[in-house]
Formats: C-alpha cells, sequence, structure tokens
C-alpha cells in the first residue's frame, strides 16, 4: 500500500505533531485518550515523525488537552443535542469519531483547502448524519456564512490561539459570537511565557511555524466581545488527569505548578456566549 508524502510546512506541519502524538498515546498500555484512527492515519504517512520531537509524557498531556475539550463538547452535545459543532483547525483531528454525535448534530470541520483534502484521503468519514467540511483559513471572512446560524453551537479549537495574532483571534471570536444565538467556545492558548519560550518546542522549531498570541488574563477576553464569559480557566500545569502522565510528566507539571510565569505557560478554557 503506498502511503501519504506529506508536503506540509510551517504552521500547517504541526498538526502531524498533534496526530502523532494521540498515535503514541493509543498504543501505551493504558491509553489516555485511546483514539485508534489516528494510529491508523499515521501508517499510512510517510514523514519522519521523529522531528516532532515527542516523547511518552509529551503525547500523554497532548491527549489529556484533547479529553478535556471531548469532555466539555460531550457536555454541550448532552445539554443541546441540536447543535452545531465548529470544530476549527481540525488538522487530522479524529474528535467527530471519537465522539460520534448523534444524527440531529450538525458537524463541521474547517480548516486549509489542502489539509481538509489530506483528511479526506487518510481518514474514513464519521458516523455523524449531518457532516460537513470546509476548506478555507478560519480567519477569513466568507467561511461562515456557509454555516447557517439556526442553532446553539460550540466552536472547539485546539492548538489555533497560538499561531493566529491577537487582532484575527478576537476578530475570529466576535465573528461567532456575532453569528450564533448561544452556545460556548472551547480551547486552548499559551500565556505570554509561552510565546517566548517557542523555540523550545520541537515541532514548532522544526517546522519554521511562529506562534504569535499569549493570552495572558482568559477574562480580559470577556470585556472584548459582548456576553462571553468564562465558565472554566484549566491551568495545563494543573489539569484533572495529571496524576495519569507518566512519572516524568507528572514532575515537570509539578515543577511548573510552583514556578512564577510557569504555571501560567498553558490553560484550557471554556466560555458561554
Amino acid at each position: 500500500m503506498s502511503r501519504e508524502k506529506i508536503t506540509l510546512t510551517g504552521a500547517q506541519e504541526t498538526l502531524l505533531a498533534t496526530l502523532w502524538s494521540r498515535a503514541i498515546d493509543s498504543r501505551a498500555r493504558r491509553p489516555i485518550l485511546g483514539d485508534v484512527e489516528a494510529d491508523r492515519a499515521v501508517e499510512g504517512i510517510d514523514y519522519d515523525f521523529r522531528k516532532a520531537g515527542i516523547d511518552d509524557s509529551t503525547a500523554a498531556g497532548v491527549a489529556l488537552r484533547a479529553r478535556t475539550l471531548d469532555n466539555w463538547t460531550s457536555e454541550f452535545l448532552a445539554a443541546e443535542p441540536e447543535a452545531t459543532v465548529l470544530h476549527l483547525a481540525c488538522g487530522l483531528d479524529t474528535r467527530a469519531h471519537r465522539l460520534a454525535p448523534a444524527p440531529s448534530v450538525r458537524w463541521v470541520d474547517v480548516d486549509y483547502p489542502e489539509v481538509i483534502a489530506l483528511r479526506e484521503r487518510l481518514l474514513p468519514p464519521p458516523a455523524a448524519a449531518d457532516y460537513r467540511t470546509i476548506g478555507a483559513s478560519v480567519t477569513d471572512d466568507g467561511w461562515l456564512d456557509a454555516v447557517p446560524a439556526d442553532r446553539p453551537t460550540v466552536a472547539v479549537f485546539e492548538g489555533l490561539t497560538m499561531y493566529l495574532r491577537e487582532e484575527d483571534g478576537k476578530a475570529l471570536i466576535q465573528r461567532i459570537t456575532a453569528r450564533f444565538p448561544r452556545g460556548q467556545l472551547l480551547f486552548d492558548c499559551y500565556g505570554p511565557l509561552g510565546i517566548r519560550l517557542q523555540k523550545l518546542v520541537p515541532a514548532v522549531r522544526n517546522s519554521g511555524a511562529t506562534l504569535h498570541w499569549g493570552i495572558g488574563d482568559p477574562r480580559s477576553l470577556e470585556s472584548s466581545h459582548d456576553g462571553l464569559v468564562l465558565l472554566d480557566d484549566l491551568r495545563s500545569v494543573a489539569l484533572p488527569g495529571n496524576d495519569e502522565l507518566p512519572l516524568k510528566g507528572r514532575l515537570a507539571m509539578r515543577m511548573m505548578a510552583h514556578l512564577p510565569g510557569f504555571r501560567d505557560v498553558g490553560r484550557i478554557l471554556r466560555y458561554a456566549f
């Protein structure tokens, strides 16, 4: 069987590090996420995943972040069974496969056209009855017009905000909150120190990507967007489930939790609007 040759560079190339992390986790004796579709996708790719610099602890951390966002998405859909899910910068993430949403859910995966084409070659379509993709940059103005504004909407974006410029990230949030009647925003972010230390992240350094936006105070976004309310602010160093990390990862999280600046290096946020 021929394998898919990858030509992505920059920020798009980093989606392979996330995919590889979930594949590594799926092979663990006690996986956190258990993303078997990610493992299958890796087998169909011709790429040197050593460039990503992922070890077991990093992979487990990525899986834990994904599981947190999965759980929040599931909670929203349990309360709003006819909702729209906007999965932004979806990359090769198999969130729709993992959550298997009910047929009443409208699920929209959004990413660059070349990434969407790669998804369609590597991943089977999810079982969700109302599933669609949009090939566009999430910062473009027009793509959101293709999504009906008739339902409560949860927007999930993992590994996106730090690659956006602050003005583009805030504009994206404004467009989503202004278009839909109500919903939630679920996403991870870096703090300012994380942006300054970005070259210490192998996947960022080796791909030539650049990180721009660090969110120091998550509540500051509330004043920027009418009706936006912060529900949850979870520091990466203190996530529920960090005790499931390998020993190396647990020790690193405990140490960083006691260092000013480092304790805010990464967050997972949930907002209502």
